[in-house]
């Protein structure tokens, strides 16, 4: 078929990026009521944790699984059937009344995220032609990813007040169900013709391993990095995913093609995007129990906090885009992660009498402006070079990586806050100087992660250019031709 005119590509991004800012709010949209959502249900305080964990495994363990069935299934198809599951997951979650429910519902929640995220952005990548437009829409998307967490929190704070905590899910229904209506007249659907071939096997061990992993590093601050159980959990995890690369190594159609990180693009963009997750996501989740714990803000205070990093974010991310396309992404992407680690650093310094124009409008800010350079030319370069029939995998592959890496940044930063508290306190320090400087030695670790990048980006990130291996990969392996229609 034709490519969609211009006016329908436009419209049918604007109709999937608003279901994808939806789902990436979700993320955090839950922080900041869970105590609201504690007291009301009664859940026994081991219990609600698992409201914001639920979410994070499913979305994180079948994000690979979901890009794929995309690519093989239709993407259309695939993002539709995602988002009646997170829609529908969403009403529940709205209406629960026990805390089985709820955290049964987000888990169908965290699914339904994972089909349809990367069968959205592998519509995107493959509905604009490579160059500047492309790179606008993926610059938007990419704006939309970093300003989406700060945002959930934000609203999370504003409806958990005035409104109730059931509306923080309910919000998801009227949205959701009017893009389940707009998307087969928008969104052009697309899948692999002729004969499919299926890798049961890598699916199975691949997400078997990936919700393993997520579940063993989020859960081992709590029972120590060196208990039996967390041991147990994080080896099975590793023999499952090396299970995993043995498999891919040699099916005829794997689920993930192991040629495709011969991509230096690609795997620079996901290396990086790992470093961002680890220290963006737990920046966010350290920064708040400082807020609220430290220095008292309320729920909604501390979400309006963080307006400052969405605002930055925006208002930056026309520039980031214009220099990725104008440039490498390469510069411009480690010259975000770098702001990021300063924006990290000098939240260090943060007292424990800290004030919001003295110790945190600063960093806040400076992360801000650190995503709208990160977010985008990793979005774009974790797709350059991939062919139509694999931008699913793509997606979800780069998604996978930014949930993998906040899941080890929020694990590691727990740890070392903890440790430290404990250690100040024994000391003789108050309980909020204790705090105060858990945080602290947290903030540095992070810093120092996305600083990792940098020299990480400039080492792994070439421009794509089709090598002659690649090429005689895909001449070899049968390509199956992409069949698309309205």
């Amino acid at each position: 078929m034709t490519s969609p005119s211009h006016t329908n590509r436009w419209r049918a991004f604007a109709l999937l990026a608003v279901a994808f800012f939806v789902t990436t709010i979700d993320l955090t949209i839950v922080n900041t009521s869970l105590p609201t959502i504690g007291r009301q249900l009664h859940f026994a305080e081991t219990s609600l944790l698992w409201v914001v964990t639920a979410y994070g495994l499913a979305y994180g363990g079948f994000l690979l699984l979901g890009g794929r069935a995309a690519d093989l299934l239709g993407r259309r198809r695939i993002l539709m059937a995602g988002l009646g599951l997170f829609t529908a997951a969403s009403l529940g979650a709205s209406l629960a009344g026990s805390e089985a429910f709820l955290i049964a519902m987000r888990a169908v929640q965290g699914l339904g995220a994972a089909m349809l995220i990367p069968a959205a952005l592998s519509s995107v990548r493959n509905m604009f032609t490579e160059g500047a437009e492309r790179n606008k829409a993926l610059g938007i998307w990419g704006a939309l990813g970093a300003g989406g967490a700060s945002v959930g929190i934000i609203l999370g704070g504003l409806l958990a007040r005035y409104v109730g905590w059931q509306y923080i899910f309910f919000i998801n229904v009227p949205v959701g169900a009017t893009a389940l209506l707009l998307a087969p007249r928008l969104i052009p659907e697309s899948r692999l013709d002729g004969t499919r071939r299926y890798d049961p096997f890598g699916a199975l061990t691949v997400t078997a391993g990936l919700v393993m992993l997520v579940y063993g590093i989020s859960q081992a601050p709590r029972y120590g990095w060196g208990a039996t159980r967390t041991i147990a959990v994080l080896a099975g995890a590793v023999a499952l995913l090396a299970a995993f690369l043995a498999i891919e190594s040699r099916v005829e159609s794997p689920l993930l093609p192991l040629r495709i990180f011969r991509l230096r693009m690609l795997a620079g963009a996901n290396a990086a995007g790992l470093l961002l997750g680890a220290s963006f996501y737990a920046f966010i989740f350290i920064g708040t129990l400082y807020m609220q714990q430290v220095l008292g803000y309320s729920p909604l205070k501390g979400g309006l906090t963080w307006l400052v990093a969405s605002l930055a974010s925006v208002v930056f991310a026309g520039l980031s885009q214009l220099l990725v396309t104008r440039r490498s992404p390469k510069v411009v992407m480690a010259f975000g992660m770098a702001l990021i680690g300063a924006g990290i650093f000098w939240a260090t310094q943060a007292p424990v009498h800290g004030q919001f124009w003295a110790d945190l409008f600063g960093p806040l800010l400076v992360v801000g402006i650190g995503t709208a350079f990160a977010f985008i030319p990793i979005s774009i370069g974790a797709l350059s070079g991939v062919t139509e029939h694999e931008a699913g995998l793509a997606s979800g592959l780069i998604y996978t990586s930014q949930e993998l890496g906040g899941a080890i940044g929020i694990a590691i930063a727990s740890s070392v806050a903890a440790t430290q508290y404990k250690t100040l306190l024994h000391g003789g320090s108050t309980v909020h100087a204790a705090l105060t400087g858990g945080f602290q030695r947290a903030f540095w670790v992070l810093g120092a992660i996305a600083l990792i990048a940098v020299p990480a980006v400039f080492a792994l990130v070439r421009p794509y250019r089709r090598s002659a291996a690649v090429a005689q990969a895909a001449v070899l392996e049968p390509q199956p031709a992409v069949a698309c229609a309205d």
